[in-house]
């Protein structure tokens, strides 16, 4: 039951390598997806339910579980992928994945075991997750909620109602966590909508707010462990990440934002990935 709290930190990055290798054969597999997010989002998913989060592929409805919320729903190839390593569906499905009939499709799909609610709509996931997190508190359950959202969704008005609601109701079972790599589909975010001082903005509406890198796996786990660190006050992990992350030629491309690996792309993504894997295993660090 829960996750692996032995697992090491090396352990953690060789998995997220992984991830990011099943998520690029997926993505290639059905020419379509949200290539960049997912592979910026992938080290805070693994960090998550390979570590932190007490949960039960065997029993996804179980009451005492923590929740995750993916409110940036378009960024779903690396959840997809955890969820089958993990065992809450067969891992031979993420080969429907965006086909006819398929569960696996483009979002978050609460038809899926261990996805809690639909999203794609920017904006909602917060707000979701406050309710969820109010209902924990007055059920006297030791739940967290986590929340991923993009930095891009920051522009949406809902999500800062839910910050005060959050706030309101003291709710340090929740933690929201901003996939902060500063690029969205059509461009970066401050030239789009300016989003700083964003960190200063969280905790003006009353969240202890903690940034890291977001692509480093001990900061990661450091910050999920230590919530709440602050009594009485929901946190907000500001993940300052890198788009495209694990793939060299990605990071940080805007036309990553939804290109589909090419079979070269694909061939060169997996061979860089597999350098990162096989690094850790001849360590011994790997299983």
């Amino acid at each position: 039951m829960g996750s692996n709290k032995a697992i090491s930190i090396n352990e953690l990055k060789g998995k997220a390598a992984q991830i990011r290798m099943d998520l690029l054969r997926m993505i290639h597999g059905a020419k379509t997806g949200h290539t960049g997010g997912s592979l910026s989002n992938t080290d805070i998913l693994t960090a998550l339910y390979y570590k932190i989060m007490n949960i039960d592929p065997a029993r996804p409805k179980w009451q005492e579980r923590d929740r995750f919320i993916a409110s940036k729903g378009h960024s779903v190839e690396s959840l997809w992928c955890i969820l089958a390593d993990r065992g809450f569906f067969p891992k031979e499905e993420l080969a429907t994945f965006s086909q006819f009939g398929t569960r696996l499709i483009g979002h978050p799909n609460n038809k899926v075991p261990g996805i809690e609610m639909n999203t794609g709509a920017l904006g909602h996931g917060l707000a979701i997750s406050v309710g969820m997190a109010l209902a924990a508190k007055k059920d006297a359950r030791a739940s967290r909620v986590f929340c991923l959202m993009g930095d891009g969704e920051q522009a949406e008005g809902s999500v800062w109602e839910a910050a005060m609601a959050g706030a309101h109701y003291k709710l340090d079972n929740l933690v929201g966590i901003i996939d902060r790599n500063r690029l969205q589909i059509s461009g970066t975010t401050e030239e789009v909508m300016g989003l700083e001082p964003l960190e200063e903005k969280w905790a003006a509406f009353g969240w202890h707010v903690v940034s890291i890198d977001g692509n480093d796996m001990g900061a990661l786990v450091e910050a999920f462990e230590a919530a709440p660190a602050a009594a009485g006050k929901p946190t907000l992990v500001m993940a300052n990440t890198v788009k495209g992350k694990g793939v060299s030629f990605a990071e940080n491309v805007p036309h990553w934002h939804h290109h589909v690996p090419n079979d070269a792309e694909l061939a060169q993504a997996l061979a860089e990935l597999e350098a990162v894997i096989s690094s850790y295993t001849q360590e011994g660090q790997v299983q």
